[in-house]
């Protein structure tokens, strides 16, 4: 995507995931000219491959990252604030088993303690002995069960959360490129100051340079390659894999915390439309997060994990809708356990002048993007200015409206892409018209969750696809043909399950 520039950005964001969205968003609201360039698409990374959760981290309590569950509580509150139509209050069942690592004692203390900390702001938990949890999920190891807790969190769509923060910097004047792979980063003649980038269309071939005063890298788990400076912390990948199975073979009402048997890691089973999500790995990895894939251990443990707690289900990898994987970029570590590794986030800026962002966690982006503008202005030499992203509303609450409407103004647009799913051709449209998507990935996987939630992963609905939106990105017949060879490379690299 090539948008109109001015000759110099006050800031350039290298990185379209949920934090350099965030970044752009806050920065613009602050009134600096921004541009943002991504090398796929918004949120193509790993802030569309998550648990989809925006959380206080209870887990957290158990390694003493107090700091850190306060800040996520915050966070919570805030988006359900400013983005009501994307992030949505979760009622979650903690079953509690005779002999677990987390009795019914210290789960209700963990629990107050998070109350305590969520200041009144939050649902109240409650505790429950045995038939009550069963009442709540049916479907649950009766064998042992002694009781559980309910306690509220939150959920989102992860990439449409990114896709806002994208819109609404868009809205207030930035420059998006998506698609746009930088490839070099310029240095002022006879120095190390960085001044700008140069960058390569994946689509045209087309290069440009772009030039600004300051530079942000929020590349996550591909920080180490902008990075040169030995003297930073380094991004350590840990992979977060995840699996998709019928939703009625589980039989979880709502979101069920799990201990591993596996491993003892606290984990999820999520309610997602006709999906129940088990989640998530948390393991060391050295992949690439273009190739990375949930692998067939991945997948064991999960399936593992959930049927020790889900008996009936009695789940197998042929009950496998989807799997899929993503890299958390964590602040660098020696311990060979990447679940007790903070997930706050680093900031530094390197010896060219680049602002570095390291770690952090998809619930605290907002506050990570606050700290990061904080940084820019300090290196402009600018005042700090507060822009006011705790309470402007994102965009898009409006969506169901003018997708109904496109539907109203075209009936071709209203029958279901997929049978027993929601999306229609309007949701496509929109996704070009409103949601900054240019590609049948962009559309299929994150605009809406159809690759997601069908076993061929869209590719039978993507040559009707293309043909809905080819008249709004002008491909002719061959260029529908290559969009839709690209969307069968796509979901082929991400939703199989790899050996490692």
């Amino acid at each position: 995507m090539t948008e109109p520039s001015p000759d110099k950005f006050d800031v350039l964001v290298i990185g379209g995931g949920i934090t350099g969205c965030g970044v752009a968003r806050d920065a613009a609201m602050r009134g600096l000219s921004v541009c943002l360039v991504e090398r796929d698409d918004f949120a193509s990374g790993t802030s569309g491959r998550s648990s989809r959760l925006i959380h206080g981290g209870i887990r957290y309590l158990e390694h003493g990252q107090l700091h850190l569950v306060y800040e996520s509580i915050r966070e919570r509150q805030a988006l359900l604030r400013i983005a009501p139509h994307l992030v949505k209050p979760l009622a979650f069942t903690w079953p509690i088993y005779r002999g677990a690592r987390v009795g019914k004692l210290k789960l209700s203390a963990g629990l107050l303690l998070y109350e305590l900390m969520a200041g009144g702001r939050s649902l109240k938990h409650s505790t429950l002995d045995a038939a009550q949890t069963l009442e709540r999920e049916p479907r649950l190891e009766r064998e042992g069960l002694t009781g559980g807790a309910v306690y509220y969190d939150a959920c989102t769509d992860d990439a449409r959360l990114a896709i806002a923060n994208a819109v609404a910097a868009r809205q207030l004047g930035a420059s998006l490129m998506s698609h746009t792979r930088v490839t070099e980063i310029i240095r002022q003649r006879g120095g190390d100051k960085a001044v700008g980038v140069l960058t390569r269309s994946q689509h045209s071939g087309e290069m440009r340079e772009i030039h600004a005063r300051v530079i942000v890298n929020a590349t996550g788990v591909w920080a180490n390659a902008f990075n040169g400076d030995e003297r930073l912390q380094r991004a350590r990948g840990s992979k977060g894999a995840h699996v998709g199975v019928p939703r009625e073979r589980v039989g979880n009402r709502d979101a069920v915390t799990l201990i591993s048997n596996v491993d003892g890691r606290v984990m999820f089973c999520l309610p997602a439309g006709p999906q129940a999500i088990i989640g998530t790995t948390d393991t060391w990895t050295d992949e690439s997060p273009e190739t990375v894939q949930a692998s067939s251990a991945d997948v064991d443990y999960l399936l593992r994990s959930a049927n020790a707690y889900f008996p009936e289900a009695q789940l197998t990898s042929d009950d496998v809708i989807s799997a899929w994987a993503g890299i958390r970029p964590l602040a660098s570590a020696g311990s060979s356990n990447p679940s007790a590794v903070s997930r706050e986030h680093s900031i530094a800026t390197d010896r060219s002048g680049v602002i570095n962002v390291t770690g952090g966690k998809l619930t605290t982006y907002r506050s990570m993007a606050t700290e990061i503008v904080d940084r820019v202005q300090d290196a402009l030499g600018q005042p700090k200015k507060v822009a006011a992203t705790d309470s402007v509303e994102l965009p898009g609450a409006d969506r169901p409206e003018k997708i109904a409407r496109l539907q109203n103004d075209d009936s071709s647009l209203s029958p279901p892409l997929a049978e027993g799913l929601p999306y229609t051709g309007a949701h496509l449209v929109y996704g070009v018209q409103k949601e900054l998507a240019q590609t049948l990935s962009d559309l299929l996987i994150r605009r809406v969750h159809l690759a997601f939630e069908t076993r061929d992963h869209g590719k039978s609905v993507a040559p009707r696809a293309a043909d809905i939106v080819a008249p709004l990105l002008g491909w002719n017949d061959v260029t529908k043909s290559a969009r839709v060879r690209d969307f069968e490379e796509d979901i082929a690299r991400m939703f199989a399950i790899g050996s490692r």
